[in-house]
C-alpha cells in the first residue's frame, strides 16, 4: 500500500502566501490567469512548492475558497449582534473587493464540481444566518413595512441587489444605482435601534 504524499503544513507561512496571492491574482485577473506557475512566481517561489502544498490547483482554490468562506461567517455572526444586524448583513452583501473574488469562484465552480458543491453548502450557511436575523427582528415588531415579505425572500434580494450593484459598477454602469441605494437606506432605516427610551426626545 503506498502512503499519502506530505503536504505543507496548514500554517505554514509559505502556504499562506500562496493562498494571499492566488486570491490577488484571482480579484485582478480572473480565475484562468491563477495557474501553479503564475502564483509561484508572484510568491517568489519554484512551481514544484506549490504542488508541495497543494497536489492540485483544485485543492489550492478549495483552500482559498475555505479559508474566505470561515473568516465570512466569523464576519456575519458579529454583524448579527450589531445594534442594527441587517443594515451590517448589508454592508457585507454590498462588500466590493468580497463579491469580486466569489464572482471568480462562481465561474470557477461551472468547469469545477467540487468547488461548486462547496460554494452552495457556505452560502446555505450564510442565507440560515441572514434569515434568522431577519425573523427575530420581524417578529419582535421592527422592519416597518416590510409585512408580507419573508425572511427568505428579503435575504435573497440584499444579496442579489449587492451583486447586482457591485457587478455594473465594475462594468462602469451607474444608471439607477442612486437612487436604489436610497431605497434600501430608506428600508435599512426601519430596522435601526429606536431612541434609549430615558433619553429626552427632542423639542
Amino acid at each position: 500500500m503506498t502512503t499519502p504524499r506530505r503536504m505543507g503544513a496548514a500554517d505554514s507561512k509559505t502556504r499562506v502566501t500562496l493562498l494571499d496571492v492566488t486570491a490577488s491574482i484571482m480579484i485582478e485577473e480572473g480565475y484562468a490567469a491563477a495557474t501553479s506557475r503564475r502564483v509561484a512566481a508572484r510568491a517568489g517561489v519554484k512551481p514544484a512548492l506549490v504542488h508541495y502544498y497543494f497536489r492540485t490547483m483544485d485543492d489550492l482554490f478549495l483552500a482559498l475558497f475555505r479559508k474566505g468562506a470561515e473568516a465570512n461567517l466569523k464576519r456575519y455572526e458579529q454583524a448579527l449582534a450589531a445594534a442594527n444586524p441587517v443594515r451590517a448583513l448589508w454592508e457585507l452583501a454590498s462588500e466590493p473587493e468580497g463579491n469580486v473574488l466569489l464572482s471568480e469562484f462562481q465561474a470557477l465552480a461551472n468547469h469545477r464540481k467540487a468547488i461548486r458543491t462547496e460554494i452552495a453548502d457556505y452560502a446555505e450557511r450564510f442565507r440560515a444566518l441572514q434569515v434568522k436575523a431577519l425573523t427575530d427582528l420581524l417578529a419582535g415588531g421592527t422592519g416597518a413595512g416590510l409585512a408580507g415579505i419573508s425572511p427568505p425572500v428579503l435575504t435573497v434580494l440584499m444579496t442579489g441587489v449587492g451583486r447586482i450593484l457591485i457587478s455594473e459598477d465594475v462594468l462602469g454602469v451607474a444608471t439607477g444605482h442612486e437612487e436604489t441605494l436610497a431605497l434600501i437606506e430608506e428600508y435599512l432605516s426601519a430596522f435601526d435601534a429606536p431612541p434609549n427610551a430615558d433619553q429626552e426626545a427632542p423639542s
